[in-house]
């Protein structure tokens, strides 16, 4: 280990380290402005508890960034490897069902004592790790493209997980992990025609499972809270005090910040107006507060790792790395998406956290751990390039 290190470690990747961490630093410090006082508020608690909470969530982030960075990531298309990412997966996603509690509609959360996990945040890390491992092994032995041996299996895979987030329900969680997965499979080298048949398979699998429950058991799923989210999305203005009073706050948040904000910490509509603003509303704090300037500071940030890691994807010759990045950029880039396309309204609402800057314990360290697997294949990329 001690000679891989050695042999990787000045082909470290400065400027997506930097990044990454500028992001995280930068999301403890809005989650410190944005949750103040909704912590003393609602919670009876200090203004600091969430701040405190992510510190001790970065502390576990960073070393797990650190590890993830320097394991050689080709263990990922091992046997026991995949067998264990599965089951860790599977675990959580089942457990969930029978010991987990609710937050914000979905029944995503699991007790641990010591610390709450969303399993859902694991699967979309997880699934990833064994896609790319799973096709890169296909992509070896010759059998990509054979529909029956190579694609089928692992779409089943892929539509369990989804349907398990699909029970929980977490619907927005459930479509970043659907294409977060796709994404992996169309960077894995199979050819255009086979591609299309593994998404029509896919689609079809996932049809079969979800559709007959989404038709017996819609109300479970499309709850009152849910319908209001849709309404709202078309109109939020008809019910600004009710289902609209999210979206409408963050608007007022947003339109109100202009080129530089009205400064750090002197938001008006974290005060009550804007629900769990250090969570899925926290760009809108952002805007409010640092304006313009502060959300292209996020999103140039965010937009460096994708296009990072897709460069990274695109110019490797080594087809689990290749994988690897496509699909870390992808979530990231989709996850980030979803998230800003529900507080401004180009999509409905589905309680995504921003990745990096929302308040999250699970998010945050699954992320790191998939930018230390991501930095691991940049410096592989680089050294590769230097032997050719």
């Amino acid at each position: 280990m001690k000679s891989y290190i050695k042999k990787y470690a000045k082909f470290f990747d400065y400027p997506l380290f930097f990044t990454y961490l500028a992001l995280t630093i930068f999301g403890l410090i809005m989650i410190y402005s944005s949750s103040m006082a909704w912590s003393v508020n609602y919670y009876g608690s200090e203004p600091d508890r969430f701040y405190i909470q992510q510190l001790i969530n970065l502390a576990i982030a960073f070393p797990v960034f650190a590890i993830a960075a320097v394991f050689p990531y080709k263990h990922f298309k091992k046997r026991w490897m995949m067998m264990t990412i599965l089951a860790v997966v599977f675990a959580g996603l089942i457990a969930v069902h029978f010991v987990g509690f609710a937050a914000g509609g979905a029944k995503s959360w699991i007790n641990l004592g010591f610390a709450n996990i969303q399993p859902s945040e694991v699967a979309k890390v997880g699934i990833i790790l064994y896609l790319a491992g799973v096709f890169s092994n296909k992509y070896h032995n010759g059998t990509i493209n054979k529909l029956n041996e190579s694609i089928i299996p692992p779409v089943i895979i892929l539509t369990l997980v989804l349907f398990s987030v699909f029970l929980e329900p977490d619907l927005g969680s459930m479509l970043i992990i659907g294409a977060v997965g796709l994404s992996v499979m169309s960077a894995s080298g199979v050819r255009l025609k086979a591609f299309i048949r593994l998404a029509g398979v896919f689609v079809a699998a996932a049809s079969i499972i979800i559709v007959p429950f989404m038709i017996f058991a819609g109300d479970m799923i499309f709850t009152e809270k849910r319908l209001g989210r849709l309404d709202a999305f078309f109109n939020p203005f008809s019910d600004e005090l009710g289902f609209g009073f999210q979206i409408v706050n963050g608007y007022l948040a947003i339109g109100s910040g202009g080129l530089s904000g009205l400064g750090l910490g002197q938001s008006i509509q974290k005060l009550g107006y804007l629900p769990e603003p250090h969570t899925d509303f926290i760009m809108s704090v952002i805007a409010e507060e640092l304006g313009v300037l502060g959300v292209v500071f996020v999103l140039g940030g965010l937009g460096f790792i994708v296009l990072r890691g897709l460069w990274i994807a695109m110019t490797t010759h080594d087809p689990l790395a290749r994988m690897l990045a496509a699909g870390i950029a992808s979530m990231i880039g989709i996850q980030s998406f979803v998230n800003l396309g529900g507080l401004t309204g180009i999509i409905p609402l589905t309680g995504v956290t921003l990745p990096f800057i929302s308040y999250g314990g699970t998010s945050v360290i699954l992320l790191s751990l998939a930018m230390g697997v991501l930095m691991n294949v940049s410096m592989f990329n680089k050294y590769e390039k230097t032997i050719k």
